[in-house]
């Protein structure tokens, strides 16, 4: 189960891309963050789509697991486009919101930054376990 403090996130695969941060703004609205390390990078020197993909889905994830009182989601689809490249170092900010949630699903949407530019839009549908 994951804890308030986000631990998850940075354990398991997460922790393999550089861990991330989760952090709940209210009922509807979180925020996850994480930096661009060399493992991160393409050949390109610019964060790998992947690894984009990757913060989105386990950002937005678990603003579901928390929005749905603790329970636990699966990613049933990720929508992710990529707007401007991301560099080594630079510091991401996922602003996520919850938009819907139902019995069996919650919809969410995010948009990723690095300072004010913006890197990528996200959103999907988890399944409520």
């Amino acid at each position: 189960m994951i804890k308030g403090n986000m631990e998850e996130a940075k354990s398991g695969f997460a922790k393999l891309i550089g861990g991330l941060n989760v952090k709940k703004i209210n009922d509807n609205n979180y925020e996850f963050y994480a930096e661009v390390k060399e493992i991160n990078l393409n050949t390109s020197q610019i964060a790998h789509g992947g690894f984009i993909c990757s913060i989105a889905d386990t950002g937005m994830g678990n603003a579901a697991h928390i929005a749905t009182g603790d329970k636990r989601c699966v990613t049933i689809n990720l929508d992710v486009k990529f707007i401007a490249a991301a560099k080594l170092n630079e510091k991401l900010i996922g602003k996520v919101k919850v938009l819907k949630k139902t019995k069996s699903l919650v919809f969410i949407s995010s948009e990723i930054f690095a300072e004010e530019k913006i890197i990528a839009t996200a959103s999907g549908t988890w399944k409520i376990l």
